[in-house]
Formats: structure tokens, sequence, C-alpha cells
């Protein structure tokens, strides 16, 4: 009978989410009382209050994204891409996040939402989950593989920007790419007890570097006119040449730094009192990072500088010509680049944590092949072992296809951002249409009330406006170099889902649905 217990405990929350925790009470037991508010785990609740925000805000990294990747909006769109098309972006992420947050609430779990898929489907909920478990733990895992890239090319810019005789290989960049997938994976291994105070150290850093930045910059850079910021559309650089087109592409720029919004929840069985930290974790982070990347976007604007000289970057990343033009101190430009590095490898840590419990959750569900290997959980680390493990493999394959061509490593990794996106629509769809026939929802203690159904629908909107421009070629016309294999790639992780669907996805796959006690055991 105990074993049978322990069974149902690890699928069921016996404990009414709705019960008050007592607002006299001390902090310590407070605490204890959040625990008890959260669904039995397998893993081990070490993530507290502070570390639970810091851990997404850092996650998504909104405005240190935007610093290394603007170029891409240079060229299609300009400045009003990057400046309306932000405060879209901050909007729509914003109303992605608010729905989140209200399934977080009512049934936070590590597989988000291919469980939420499976759970509001009518029908074939298997179905659903399977695909959208093999979309959601795609996407997660090429998202891992594109921080050791950006890390790696951020290394190498520094090492042209000091010596100007340095002609980097693509073996070089591979190395880089090496360390930075080994080193996360010791942190989550034999450091997982100081992410604490890591992610309280990048959340102090994400912010006051950011104040740096917008006070550093207006001060010291040549500013740019009123005019190029707020009216200049930009589409006569790339080959698209209308407006509307260059426009959307250049949406891609922001809209991608303040997703991920579903990275915490990814950590569910970790963070203590999960049902009510980790969704307004959730929308305070997407918020926080959404305001953070506008205002960093309009400073950036007025201080950029020779936009030719910037866009032309010998180095590779433009944001160093912008630093050293605005400081005209090498010294001064290697440590502000060197605090990018920093933050962008917190957030690494963090992504490798999340993806590697996603896909943990989906084996333990049966969704992987060898899922008995990669479900277990490690008695002595009490983590995911095999699973981390998994992705450290993965990325580390990945890395060599750069050593034959940048290209076709890009290319890989382009398909996270879509797959990031297209896993939100699903779930939320469901969830919506479940509002809309019934039967009646059980909510979580975060609830949207009266305004669930319209920030859904306008969540959805933004959502698919987004993905129709992430497949688009930057370029005209379309090259092997240049083309745009997002598309063609996440297209083929569907098909293989529906094939592993067919041949014995539909005999093994389980999604665990919370139910009552009594009924489960």
């Amino acid at each position: 009978m105990s074993s049978i217990k322990e069974m149902a405990a690890s699928k069921i929350y016996q404990r009414d989410p709705e019960t008050p925790i007592e607002k006299d009470t001390d902090l310590d037991t407070k605490e204890k009382q959040l625990d008890q508010d959260s669904p039995p785990s397998a893993l081990e609740r070490y993530i507290n209050l502070p570390s639970v925000f810091n851990f997404e805000v850092i996650l998504q990294s909104a405005w240190e994204a935007i610093a290394i990747n603007f170029q891409f909006s240079l060229l299609n769109g300009g400045p009003a891409s990057m400046v309306y098309g932000g405060i879209f972006a901050g909007f729509g992420a914003s109303f992605v996040a608010l729905s989140l947050a209200e399934m977080a609430s009512m049934d936070p779990t590590v597989g988000a939402q291919y469980r939420w898929s499976a759970r509001f489907a009518r029908s074939a909920p298997r179905f659903w989950g399977l695909i959208q478990g093999w979309i959601t733990t795609a996407a997660w895992i090429f998202t891992a593989a594109a921080n050791p890239a950006a890390l790696a090319n951020m290394i190498t810019a520094l090492m042209i920007f000091n010596d100007e005789t340095y002609s980097p290989k693509r073996w070089h960049t591979a190395m880089f790419m090496w360390l930075f997938i080994i080193v996360p994976v010791v942190f989550n291994i034999w450091f997982r007890k100081v992410i604490n105070t890591l992610e309280t150290v990048g959340g102090v850093i994400h912010i006051v570097f950011f104040i740096v930045n917008i006070v550093l910059l207006p001060v010291l850079a040549v500013r740019s006119s009123n005019d190029y910021v707020w009216n200049t559309l930009t589409n006569d650089l790339s080959g698209w040449t209308n407006p509307g087109v260059a426009f959307g592409i250049g949406l891609l720029t922001v809209t991608y730094p303040i997703s991920g919004a579903d990275g915490l929840l990814h950590m569910s069985d970790e963070v203590k009192g999960v049902r009510k930290r980790v969704p307004y974790s959730i929308i305070t982070s997407t918020i926080s990072n959404a305001i953070m990347q506008f205002a960093f976007v309009i400073c950036l604007l007025y201080s950029i500088g020779n936009v030719d000289q910037v866009a032309n970057s010998p180095t590779g990343l433009p944001i160093i010509e912008v630093y050293y033009q605005a400081t005209k101190s090498k010294p001064a430009t290697n440590f502000l680049v060197a605090m990018l590095c920093i933050i962008i490898f917190v957030a690494m840590i963090n992504v490798f944590a999340s993806v590697s419990r996603l896909t943990w959750a989906f084996a333990r569900d049966h969704g992987l092949p060898f899922h008995t290997f990669f479900s277990r959980v490690s008695p002595r680390f009490k983590m995911p072992l095999n699973a981390l493990g998994l992705i450290s493999v993965i990325t580390f394959i990945l890395s060599l296809i750069y050593i034959g061509s940048s290209t076709a490593y890009n290319a890989i990794i382009s398909l996270s951002a879509i797959g990031l996106h297209i896993s939100y629509v699903i779930p939320i769809l469901f969830f919506l249409l479940r509002k809309l026939r019934g039967p009646p929802v059980s909510f979580g203690p975060f609830s949207l009330g009266r305004w669930g159904i319209p920030i859904n629908m306008l969540a959805l909107c933004y959502l698919c406006f987004v993905i129709i421009w992430m497949p688009f070629p930057i370029e005209l016309p379309v090259t092997a170099n240049n083309f745009n294999y997002a598309g063609p790639l996440i297209g083929a992780v569907i098909v293989a889902a529906l094939i592993d669907w067919f041949i014995t996805g539909h005999k093994r796959f389980e999604v665990p649905v919370a139910r009552p006690v009594s009924e489960e055991l």
C-alpha cells in the first residue's frame, strides 16, 4: 500500500491551493507553508523566493540579447522595428506570460506545455501531448545550444577587437563552445546549492549594468537625431523593399529576447511555494524585461554613433563598436562587453538547468526513446543527471557542425525561436476553448478572472503574427548561406514527432493528470 501511495503522490496535489498563508507568521513559517502549498516532487525544492524571480529574469536577459543581436534589425526595419516593434512585443509577450501564469497556478508542472495541451484538449489528449512535448523539448535543446555559441562568438569578437592580426578559425569558436558546455554542466551537478547565490548576483549585475548603460552611453556617445530614432524604417538594404515585410522581419530581434517565459516552469519541482511564486515570477520577469528592453533600445539608437561602422564592425559584434565609439577606450569597451558575457553566462546555466528538467519530465512520461534511462533521478545529486548528460552530448554534437559550416549551425539553432512560440500556441488555444465551451475550469491561486478570455485571444493573435515572419529569409536573393532554415527544421521536428506517434508513441506515451486522491489510490 505504501508504494501505491508514493506513486500516487508523484502525480497528485492533495492540499487546497486556495488555503491562505497567515500574514502574522514569521518568514520561516511562511516558507514552510508555501512548501506545503506545492505538489509532491521527486526533486529537492531548494530554489527560494529571490532566486525564483532572478532565475526567469536572467534566463530571458532581454536587453542583453538586444545588445548582441540588434544588427539584424538594422538590416530589416531599422529603428522603426526596434522601437515600435519593441512596444508591440512587450505587450504581446506580457499577454503570453499572463496566459501561461494562469495555467501554471492551476497545474505547476515541469512538463508545462505538453501536460497542459493534453489536459485541455477536447479529443486525442495523448496525441497532442506527445507532439507538444517534442516541439517544446526540441526548442529548448536548441536554445541550450545557442547560448554557448553566443558566448563563444563574443569571446572571439573581443579577441579580434584587441588584436587586429588575429584571424579566427571556426574550430577556435567550436572549442570555446565546448568550454561553455562543460561549465554549466559542472555547475548544475556539483554547485547546485550555490545557484541561489548565483541568481542573486546575476540579478544585481543585470540591473546595475543596465543602469550603467543607459547613463553612460547617452553621456559619452554622439547623439542621434529624433528623426532617426522615431521615423526611420529601413527597407532598402536587404533586398526586401516592401516596408511591411521589412518591418515584420525586423521584429524578430525584439520578440525573441522576451520569449522563454516557460523557462522557470520547467524548474517547478524545485521551487518553493510553486503555485504562487512561479506565476507571479513569470509575469514580473517578462514585464520587467520588456520595459528594460525598450529602454535599452531607445538608449542604443540615440547613442549608436556611425551606423555604417557599427553595422559593418570587423568583430562581427556591433555592440563593441557602439561602446568603443562612445568611450574611445579599449579597456572600457572590454569591461562593458565582459559584463554582458557574465550575464549571458548565468543565463546559460539557467537554460541548461531548465531544459534538463523538461527532458527528464518528458522521458518520465515515456515521451522519449530510452525513457527509462533518461527519467532517472540521481539519488546522490537529487537531479536528473542522465537528462542533463543527454543535453550536453547533443549540444556538443551540434558544436561540431559549426566547424564544417557556421551557416548550418546557425540554421539549426534558429528553430529555437519559432519552436518556443509554437509551443505556446497549442496549450493557450486549448485553454481558451475550454473556457468558452466547458467544462468549467478550476483555477489556482492566480486567475485572470473576466480578463482571461480576451488576454488569451490577444496572446494567440500576437504569437500567430510573430510566427508568420520567423521563417522569412533576412536577405534577397536567397542563397544557401542566407536561407532561413527555421521553418523546414521545425517542420522536420513535427514530422519526427508524428512518425514517433504512429510507430510506438501512441502505445508508450503517458500524461499524468491530477485527480482526487481517492481516485488515484
